[in-house]
């Protein structure tokens, strides 16, 4: 087999160490509800903004601020629209694209997950490091269902968080992870 034949079937891509597998997306994504979570939420957020924008431009227009450019002072009825015309797209548009991202797997003795919106975050936390695992829901997960584990190191950069993921799941995982750190633990000693 030549030389060019050999870095074509190279699937690891410029920069790699021979030998290593690439990284690939974990296994298991979120739950379908974590879409409902985070939606509800990016329109609870925008609402709050363009409602801020509606006040400030009514502040604005009233004339109290005579240190502002007049232009400025006379177009601040726009504020309103033009917050909703940026909020509002990004309130509906990220949801689905953390869905896309958010991802966990629990394999062999690592816990591996991906998550992020803008900036993306590859965690991965051995096992035997893990001290505590935490389960939890906020008022909105609780009524769709959801949980999300915290998965604690003495390190915080160890540390991971797993949102969106059905309460069962949940459940199930930080109990899986309990018990096999704990086995781990034994081992050690």
């Amino acid at each position: 087999m030549s030389d060019r034949t050999e870095r074509r079937g190279d699937t690891a891509g410029a920069g790699s160490l021979p030998g290593r597998v690439p990284l690939r997306p974990p296994a298991n994504p979120v739950s379908r509800k974590a879409i409902v979570m985070w939606l509800l939420d990016g329109l609870f957020w925008s609402v709050l903004l363009v409602g801020g924008a509606f006040l400030l431009s009514g502040w604005i227009g009233d004339g109290r601020w005579s240190w502002l450019p007049e232009w400025l002072a006379d177009g601040a009825g726009w504020l309103p629209a033009l917050t909703a015309v940026l909020v509002v797209p990004a309130a509906l548009a990220e949801p689905f694209w953390r869905y896309a991202v958010h991802r966990w797997e629990l394999s062999g003795d690592v816990v591996y997950a991906r998550s992020g919106w803008i900036d993306r975050q590859w965690t991965f936390v051995p096992v035997s490091r893990i001290q505590t695992v935490d389960k939890k829901q906020g008022t909105l997960e609780r009524v769709l269902g959801l949980a999300t584990v915290d998965i604690r190191t003495a390190s915080h950069a160890g540390s991971s968080t797993i949102k969106g993921l059905d309460y069962g799941v949940a459940a199930a995982l930080a109990e899986r992870l309990a018990q096999r750190a704990e086995e781990l633990r034994d081992d050690a000693t």
